[in-house]
């Protein structure tokens, strides 16, 4: 499509702007959550490990870091074969003289944690756009097409001014075929800001007109990395890229199509279609129609969300009045949202985070669903009572075990009344209310199973293209 129009301005009789959309993938993302809990693994050599435990010699590569790749260290390897190929730091430099930079660190997995950062990552996500779709821990894909425009940053000149440098414009200053820097780009550019302040770990972000755009123009300049692809360069972005380039090429796929003397995104958009389906079925007119770039998909949340959190980073801090106005306020904005979006919730939770990063979390659950921003704040006060004396660098409040259903349950005091309809007892006095019934240590984050329903039908040999083993679920 032709022409842009940025938010608010009148569509009417003109054609729709073009989409923008963002494919965020964290670097390395169980390795960047480790070097944040421990700064002096940055810069080096590291590789977390899945049934890995301090010193053994068991368990597969979860993630390896840029500089553990260098070795050969590859996700899925043994580490009996990681060992051999980057000994481990400590070890090899007391028995077998290794030199420092021959050697590596090594983790175990840590989900719980990696849960606790992607959720500050999700927390920026869905502030950040109204269409979030989340594919993984550590992928998502943003339409910002209401909150941002392919317009060239300072000027409302439309997309057209992005494909050729233009005398007065900015010129854009990320990878890709952007000449000009648009507003697009600046916009994606303050999401990756913002992860990499709040949460704490680096990103590469994608920015396309279509989703499988903006998932290899992510891929293509990591770790860190920042790719405009502009309304009308898809096609010639994709042509010179390797065929395992292109969303949905794995191993089995790229050798298929090698087989066929395919060897590029180009030679992909340039085949028959037929053919392509004749040797990989549907998946071919889909590479196809892909390597042309076209991609039609709308970006789509999976299903309803469990959870609805807000949470406030601070200096690091005991003094108890800075700590309950906070949540306080937490506790008002959660509720606001929660009502807003006409759900009903069954647990109020709070996480408390000790510097540098001890992440604590509490909840108590609930008789039933209720819509009550007042007992929000009472059960979150009552929870942080635990922490009075502790220092905090990071608060949260969380309403969980969402029901969406309508009901005429939109407070406690309907499960407060007696037999005579009195409405009028105390919350506090309620038994899901007392910290000695019905508090409970639960999960932060909560996710749905990996499933991609409109991708093209996984490739038996498909790993994620950013080398992780996936262990669990963007929540």
């Amino acid at each position: 499509m032709d022409g842009g129009t940025l938010p608010g301005t009148d569509t009417e009789g003109v054609d729709e702007p073009d989409r923008v959309v963002f494919h965020v993938d964290m670097d390395c993302f169980y390795a960047s959550c480790e070097r944040l809990r421990d700064p002096e693994l940055r810069g080096e050599p590291l590789v977390v490990g899945m049934g890995y435990e301090p010193g053994d010699t068991v368990g597969a590569v979860a993630t390896a870091s840029y500089e553990a790749r260098e070795f050969g260290v590859e996700s899925a390897m043994p580490i009996s074969e990681a060992l051999e190929r980057l000994p481990r730091r400590g070890t090899a430099d007391a028995t077998a003289g290794e030199e420092v930079g021959e050697t590596g660190y090594y983790r175990p997995v840590d989900l719980d944690f990696y849960k606790e950062v992607a959720g500050d990552v999700k927390d920026v996500l869905h502030d950040c756009a109204d269409v979030v779709r989340e594919v993984s821990i550590d992928e998502a894909y943003l339409d910002v097409t209401d909150r941002t425009a392919w317009d060239a940053a300072g000027t409302g000149s439309g997309p057209e001014a992005t494909t050729e440098a233009v005398d007065g414009l900015p010129p854009s200053t990320a990878a890709g075929p952007a000449a000009a820097r648009t507003l697009a780009e600046g916009y994606a550019r303050h999401v990756k800001e913002r992860i990499e302040r709040e949460a704490g770990v680096p990103a590469s972000v994608g920015v396309a007109p279509n989703m499988s755009a903006a998932k290899v123009a992510s891929d293509a300049d990591k770790p860190d990395g920042l790719v405009v692809v502009p309304p009308g360069t898809v096609a010639s972005f994709l042509a010179p890229l390797p065929t395992a380039a292109l969303h949905g090429v794995g191993p089995v796929t790229e050798r298929a199509l090698a087989d066929l003397g395919i060897e590029t995104a180009g030679d992909v958009a340039a085949a028959d279609p037929e053919t392509l389906a004749a040797e990989l079925g549907d998946r071919g007119r889909e590479l196809s129609r892909r390597a042309r770039g076209e991609d039609d998909r709308e970006v789509t949340p999976r299903g309803l969300p469990k959870s609805l959190s807000r949470e406030s980073s601070l200096p690091a801090t005991a003094d108890e009045a800075e700590k309950r106005e906070t949540v306080a306020a937490l506790a008002a904005d959660v509720a606001r949202r929660a009502r807003e979006r006409g759900c009903l919730y069954r647990t109020i939770g709070i996480k408390a985070v000790e510097p540098p990063f001890d992440v604590n979390t509490r909840a108590r659950s609930l008789p039933g669903p209720v819509d009550d921003p007042d007992l929000v704040e009472s059960v979150a006060l009552d929870l942080l009572d635990e922490f009075d004396d502790d220092r905090v660098r990071k608060l949260g409040v969380r309403v969980s075990k969402l029901d969406f259903a309508e009901s005429d349950q939109a407070t406690l005091a309907g499960f407060e009344a007696g037999e005579d309809g009195d409405r009028g007892g105390t919350r506090r006095e309620h038994p899901a209310s007392r910290n000695d019934v019905g508090a409970q240590i639960t999960d932060w984050i909560g996710g749905e199973p990996r499933t991609d329903d409109d991708e093209p039908a996984p490739d038996p040999a498909e790993q994620d293209d950013e080398g992780q083993a996936s262990l669990g679920d963007w929540s």
